[in-house]
């Protein structure tokens, strides 16, 4: 049990950071208080709103609401499809940052084992 809640707790408190920090890099860049090079206007939008929900899925891992894997499976689909939106831009010759790719590869992976771990813990 302690295991449990263990693991519920950190599952929660990355979510909450990670959407904090991704609400925090995606609101300088969208105020223009950092030059970001070549942003992708549609890949900074959805990072800056995503980082909202993140907060909210973290919180619900956290809580161990019912909610919080559906929210999570959610953030992870949307992401991935995102990504590949921002792969067709690169493929027909858009301009991009190379963090980019590896931003949207840690967000991916990032929410990917968040969103097993709340099935884990939906499940158990």
């Amino acid at each position: 049990m302690v295991q449990h809640v263990l693991k519920q707790r950190i599952a929660g408190g990355i979510g909450i950071v990670f959407g904090a920090l991704t609400i925090l890099s995606g609101g300088r860049a969208l105020l223009g208080d950092a030059d970001m090079g070549q942003v992708v206007p549609f890949v900074l939008w959805f990072n800056t709103l995503a980082g909202f929900a993140y907060v909210v899925a973290g919180l619900g891992l956290w809580t161990a609401r019912w909610w919080a894997f559906r929210l999570s499976l959610g953030i992870f689909l949307a992401t991935v499809l995102v990504f590949a939106g921002f792969g067709f831009h690169v493929a027909t010759g858009g301009l991009y940052e190379t963090r980019t790719v590896f931003a949207m590869t840690l967000r991916s992976a990032v929410w990917a084992a968040l969103t097993l771990t709340a099935w884990q813990l939906r499940s158990s």
